[in-house]
Protein backbone atom coordinates (compact mmCIF):
# COMPACT_ATOMS: atom_id res chain seq x y z
CA UNK A 1 0.00 0.00 0.00
CA UNK A 2 1.12 3.78 -0.74
CA UNK A 3 -0.25 6.91 -1.18
CA UNK A 4 -3.36 6.09 -0.25
CA UNK A 5 -3.48 2.71 -2.34
CA UNK A 6 -4.03 -0.78 -1.64
CA UNK A 7 -2.65 -3.19 -3.95
CA UNK A 8 -5.42 -5.84 -4.47
CA UNK A 9 -4.75 -9.16 -6.15
CA UNK A 10 -6.62 -12.18 -4.08
CA UNK A 11 -7.21 -15.35 -5.56
CA UNK A 12 -10.79 -15.81 -5.00
CA UNK A 13 -10.12 -19.90 -4.46
CA UNK A 14 -9.25 -20.73 -0.96
CA UNK A 15 -7.87 -23.95 -2.30
CA UNK A 16 -9.22 -26.64 -4.10
CA UNK A 17 -11.33 -29.43 -2.99
CA UNK A 18 -11.12 -31.53 -6.48
CA UNK A 19 -9.17 -30.32 -9.30
CA UNK A 20 -12.82 -28.93 -10.76
CA UNK A 21 -13.97 -27.55 -7.47
CA UNK A 22 -12.85 -25.12 -5.41
CA UNK A 23 -14.17 -23.44 -2.11
CA UNK A 24 -14.20 -19.88 -2.98
CA UNK A 25 -14.30 -17.15 -0.07
CA UNK A 26 -17.67 -15.85 -1.79
CA UNK A 27 -19.89 -19.12 -0.49
CA UNK A 28 -18.07 -19.35 2.63
CA UNK A 29 -18.42 -15.67 3.34
CA UNK A 30 -22.13 -15.97 1.96
CA UNK A 31 -22.63 -19.16 4.40
CA UNK A 32 -20.78 -16.77 6.97
CA UNK A 33 -23.43 -14.53 6.95
CA UNK A 34 -26.37 -17.28 6.63
CA UNK A 35 -25.04 -18.70 9.77
CA UNK A 36 -24.48 -15.38 12.00
CA UNK A 37 -28.09 -14.22 10.77
CA UNK A 38 -29.50 -17.39 11.94
CA UNK A 39 -27.83 -17.35 15.31
CA UNK A 40 -29.17 -13.52 15.51
CA UNK A 41 -32.78 -14.70 14.43
CA UNK A 42 -32.43 -17.16 16.74
CA UNK A 43 -32.45 -15.04 19.89
CA UNK A 44 -35.36 -12.84 18.43
CA UNK A 45 -37.37 -16.00 18.53
CA UNK A 46 -36.39 -17.18 21.73
CA UNK A 47 -37.09 -13.60 23.17
CA UNK A 48 -40.82 -13.35 21.73
CA UNK A 49 -41.13 -16.82 22.84
CA UNK A 50 -41.74 -17.98 19.30
CA UNK A 51 -41.02 -21.97 18.94
CA UNK A 52 -37.70 -22.80 17.35
CA UNK A 53 -38.88 -25.38 14.89
CA UNK A 54 -40.84 -22.70 13.25
CA UNK A 55 -37.13 -21.19 12.69
CA UNK A 56 -35.80 -24.84 11.51
CA UNK A 57 -38.50 -24.36 8.66
CA UNK A 58 -38.03 -20.90 7.53
CA UNK A 59 -34.45 -21.00 7.21
CA UNK A 60 -35.18 -23.19 4.43
CA UNK A 61 -37.32 -20.97 2.45
CA UNK A 62 -34.56 -18.49 3.04
CA UNK A 63 -31.55 -19.80 1.27
CA UNK A 64 -33.43 -21.03 -1.15
CA UNK A 65 -35.87 -17.65 -1.97
CA UNK A 66 -31.94 -15.67 -1.71
CA UNK A 67 -30.39 -17.75 -3.97
CA UNK A 68 -33.09 -18.75 -6.42
CA UNK A 69 -34.50 -15.27 -6.84
CA UNK A 70 -30.73 -13.59 -6.66
CA UNK A 71 -30.01 -16.20 -9.82
CA UNK A 72 -33.15 -15.41 -11.72
CA UNK A 73 -32.71 -11.62 -11.06
CA UNK A 74 -29.29 -11.58 -12.76
CA UNK A 75 -30.48 -13.48 -15.74
CA UNK A 76 -33.90 -11.77 -16.53
CA UNK A 77 -32.26 -7.85 -15.25
CA UNK A 78 -28.98 -8.17 -16.46
CA UNK A 79 -28.24 -10.49 -19.51
CA UNK A 80 -32.08 -11.88 -20.89
CA UNK A 81 -30.86 -12.11 -24.11
CA UNK A 82 -28.06 -14.60 -23.44
CA UNK A 83 -29.99 -17.00 -20.57
CA UNK A 84 -32.98 -17.37 -22.82
CA UNK A 85 -30.69 -18.94 -25.33
CA UNK A 86 -28.60 -21.23 -22.72
CA UNK A 87 -31.20 -21.82 -20.57
CA UNK A 88 -29.34 -24.19 -18.70
CA UNK A 89 -26.83 -22.41 -17.61
CA UNK A 90 -29.75 -20.57 -15.59
CA UNK A 91 -29.88 -22.90 -12.72
CA UNK A 92 -26.81 -24.85 -13.08
CA UNK A 93 -23.16 -23.76 -12.36
CA UNK A 94 -22.23 -24.29 -15.38
CA UNK A 95 -20.76 -22.33 -19.03
CA UNK A 96 -20.82 -23.25 -22.73
CA UNK A 97 -16.90 -23.62 -23.84
CA UNK A 98 -16.71 -24.37 -27.33
CA UNK A 99 -18.81 -27.88 -27.50
CA UNK A 100 -18.53 -28.46 -24.15
CA UNK A 101 -19.65 -27.02 -20.97
CA UNK A 102 -17.11 -26.37 -18.10
CA UNK A 103 -18.09 -26.01 -13.90
CA UNK A 104 -17.84 -22.42 -12.97
CA UNK A 105 -19.99 -21.78 -10.03
CA UNK A 106 -22.81 -19.40 -10.25
CA UNK A 107 -20.93 -16.02 -12.02
CA UNK A 108 -24.24 -13.44 -11.73
CA UNK A 109 -26.73 -12.84 -8.97
CA UNK A 110 -28.68 -9.97 -8.76
CA UNK A 111 -29.55 -8.64 -4.88
CA UNK A 112 -32.88 -7.03 -6.27
CA UNK A 113 -33.47 -10.33 -7.37
CA UNK A 114 -32.84 -11.89 -3.91
CA UNK A 115 -35.02 -9.91 -2.13
CA UNK A 116 -37.82 -10.53 -4.87
CA UNK A 117 -37.35 -14.40 -4.13
CA UNK A 118 -37.15 -13.76 0.06
CA UNK A 119 -40.45 -11.84 -0.05
CA UNK A 120 -42.28 -14.61 -2.46
CA UNK A 121 -40.62 -17.93 -0.60
CA UNK A 122 -41.94 -15.75 2.93
CA UNK A 123 -45.02 -15.53 1.33
CA UNK A 124 -45.91 -18.92 0.90
CA UNK A 125 -43.89 -20.04 4.12
CA UNK A 126 -46.62 -17.61 5.83
CA UNK A 127 -49.32 -19.17 3.68
CA UNK A 128 -48.36 -22.72 4.64
CA UNK A 129 -47.86 -21.81 8.30
CA UNK A 130 -50.67 -19.39 9.48
CA UNK A 131 -48.06 -16.97 9.81
CA UNK A 132 -48.54 -13.00 9.75
CA UNK A 133 -46.34 -11.68 7.29
CA UNK A 134 -45.38 -8.07 7.66
CA UNK A 135 -44.62 -9.59 11.67
CA UNK A 136 -42.34 -12.40 9.84
CA UNK A 137 -40.66 -9.58 7.36
CA UNK A 138 -39.85 -7.08 10.55
CA UNK A 139 -37.91 -10.19 12.26
CA UNK A 140 -36.17 -11.23 8.86
CA UNK A 141 -35.26 -7.78 7.63
CA UNK A 142 -33.04 -7.44 11.24
CA UNK A 143 -30.82 -9.84 10.06
CA UNK A 144 -31.02 -9.61 6.05
CA UNK A 145 -28.24 -6.48 6.04
CA UNK A 146 -26.07 -8.96 7.79
CA UNK A 147 -26.16 -11.55 5.15
CA UNK A 148 -25.70 -8.41 2.66
CA UNK A 149 -22.31 -7.07 4.29
CA UNK A 150 -21.18 -10.30 3.82
CA UNK A 151 -21.97 -10.87 0.24
CA UNK A 152 -20.12 -7.40 -0.34
CA UNK A 153 -17.49 -8.98 1.29
CA UNK A 154 -17.75 -11.87 -1.25
CA UNK A 155 -17.34 -9.79 -3.78
CA UNK A 156 -14.44 -7.60 -2.58
CA UNK A 157 -12.52 -11.09 -2.18
CA UNK A 158 -13.51 -11.89 -5.85
CA UNK A 159 -12.31 -8.13 -7.39
CA UNK A 160 -15.93 -8.05 -9.00
CA UNK A 161 -18.99 -5.26 -8.34
CA UNK A 162 -15.79 -2.37 -7.90
CA UNK A 163 -16.43 1.22 -8.72
CA UNK A 164 -15.27 3.49 -10.74
CA UNK A 165 -11.71 4.83 -11.10
CA UNK A 166 -11.17 7.69 -8.00
CA UNK A 167 -8.73 10.11 -10.47
CA UNK A 168 -6.84 10.35 -7.80
CA UNK A 169 -3.56 8.50 -5.60
CA UNK A 170 -6.19 6.65 -3.58
CA UNK A 171 -8.42 3.71 -3.75
CA UNK A 172 -8.26 -0.02 -4.29
CA UNK A 173 -6.16 -0.61 -7.43
CA UNK A 174 -8.15 -4.37 -8.20
CA UNK A 175 -4.88 -6.51 -10.37
CA UNK A 176 -6.53 -8.79 -11.27
CA UNK A 177 -8.87 -6.60 -13.75
CA UNK A 178 -6.60 -3.35 -13.92
CA UNK A 179 -4.01 -0.96 -12.45
CA UNK A 180 -6.35 2.08 -11.76
CA UNK A 181 -7.48 2.96 -8.08
CA UNK A 182 -10.95 2.42 -8.12
CA UNK A 183 -13.74 3.05 -5.26
CA UNK A 184 -14.05 0.08 -3.35
CA UNK A 185 -18.04 0.07 -3.46
CA UNK A 186 -17.98 -3.59 -2.23
CA UNK A 187 -16.54 -2.04 1.03
CA UNK A 188 -18.82 1.04 0.66
CA UNK A 189 -22.52 -1.27 0.53
CA UNK A 190 -20.58 -3.87 3.25
CA UNK A 191 -20.43 -1.04 6.14
CA UNK A 192 -23.50 0.60 5.04
CA UNK A 193 -25.44 -2.75 5.63
CA UNK A 194 -23.70 -3.35 8.80
CA UNK A 195 -24.89 0.49 10.49
CA UNK A 196 -28.43 -0.10 8.80
CA UNK A 197 -28.13 -3.44 10.54
CA UNK A 198 -27.12 -1.44 14.05
CA UNK A 199 -30.26 1.05 13.02
CA UNK A 200 -32.88 -1.38 13.03
CA UNK A 201 -31.75 -3.51 15.80
CA UNK A 202 -32.11 0.04 17.70
CA UNK A 203 -35.76 0.40 16.07
CA UNK A 204 -36.59 -3.62 17.39
CA UNK A 205 -35.27 -2.90 20.66
CA UNK A 206 -37.20 -0.16 21.33
CA UNK A 207 -40.56 -0.89 19.42
CA UNK A 208 -41.34 -4.69 19.83
CA UNK A 209 -43.53 -4.17 22.87
CA UNK A 210 -45.48 -1.94 21.09
CA UNK A 211 -45.89 -3.62 17.53
CA UNK A 212 -46.14 -1.82 13.98
CA UNK A 213 -46.18 -4.40 12.00
CA UNK A 214 -44.43 -3.46 8.61
CA UNK A 215 -42.10 -0.89 10.11
CA UNK A 216 -39.01 -2.17 10.24
CA UNK A 217 -39.06 -4.01 7.27
CA UNK A 218 -40.36 -1.03 5.47
CA UNK A 219 -37.48 0.63 7.59
CA UNK A 220 -34.58 -1.98 6.01
CA UNK A 221 -36.00 -1.26 2.23
CA UNK A 222 -35.50 2.08 2.33
CA UNK A 223 -32.45 2.39 4.12
CA UNK A 224 -30.55 -0.11 1.72
CA UNK A 225 -32.21 0.61 -1.29
CA UNK A 226 -31.42 4.25 -0.38
CA UNK A 227 -28.09 3.27 -0.04
CA UNK A 228 -27.99 1.08 -3.10
CA UNK A 229 -28.93 4.66 -5.06
CA UNK A 230 -26.17 6.38 -3.89
CA UNK A 231 -23.53 3.87 -4.39
CA UNK A 232 -24.57 2.60 -7.70
CA UNK A 233 -23.11 6.42 -8.50
CA UNK A 234 -19.97 5.22 -7.92
CA UNK A 235 -19.65 1.96 -9.04
CA UNK A 236 -19.26 0.48 -12.60
CA UNK A 237 -22.16 -0.93 -14.66
CA UNK A 238 -21.81 -4.53 -14.93
CA UNK A 239 -23.40 -4.80 -18.21
CA UNK A 240 -22.94 -2.56 -21.44
CA UNK A 241 -26.80 -1.30 -22.04
CA UNK A 242 -26.33 0.96 -18.68
CA UNK A 243 -24.15 3.16 -20.73
CA UNK A 244 -26.95 4.48 -22.37
CA UNK A 245 -29.15 4.47 -19.24
CA UNK A 246 -29.79 7.84 -17.18
CA UNK A 247 -29.40 5.55 -13.85
CA UNK A 248 -28.00 2.08 -14.22
CA UNK A 249 -30.31 -0.81 -13.69
CA UNK A 250 -29.40 -1.27 -9.98
CA UNK A 251 -30.68 2.10 -9.42
CA UNK A 252 -33.63 1.79 -11.65
CA UNK A 253 -34.30 -1.48 -9.54
CA UNK A 254 -33.75 0.30 -6.23
CA UNK A 255 -36.75 3.17 -7.02
CA UNK A 256 -39.54 0.43 -6.35
CA UNK A 257 -38.40 -0.64 -3.05
CA UNK A 258 -37.57 2.88 -1.92
CA UNK A 259 -41.20 3.65 -2.02
CA UNK A 260 -42.27 0.54 -0.59
CA UNK A 261 -40.57 1.15 2.41
CA UNK A 262 -41.50 4.37 2.47
CA UNK A 263 -45.00 3.41 2.66
CA UNK A 264 -44.72 0.67 4.97
CA UNK A 265 -42.55 2.94 7.38
CA UNK A 266 -45.53 5.38 7.32
CA UNK A 267 -48.59 2.65 8.00
CA UNK A 268 -46.33 1.17 10.68
CA UNK A 269 -46.04 4.45 12.40
CA UNK A 270 -50.26 5.60 11.54
CA UNK A 271 -51.16 1.87 12.41
CA UNK A 272 -49.90 0.32 15.39
CA UNK A 273 -50.91 -3.52 16.39
CA UNK A 274 -51.25 -4.92 19.48
CA UNK A 275 -52.59 -8.30 18.71
CA UNK A 276 -50.35 -11.60 19.15
CA UNK A 277 -47.79 -12.09 16.64
CA UNK A 278 -48.61 -15.89 15.32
Amino acid sequence: MSDGLLNWNVEPEIFWITDSFPLKYYSLLFMIGIVVAFQIEKRIFIKENVPLERLDKLIIYVIVGIILGARLGHCFFYEPEYYFKNPIEILLPIKKVGDSYNFIGFQGLASHGGTIGVLISLGLYCKKYKTNFLWLMDRIAIVGPIVGAFIRLGNFMNSEIYGKPTNGNWGVVFQRDDIIPRHPTQLYEAFSYLLIFGILMYTYQKSFKRRHDGLIFGLCLLLIFSARLIIEYFKENQVGFEAAMFMNMGQVLSIPFIIIGLILVLMGKISPVYKKNI
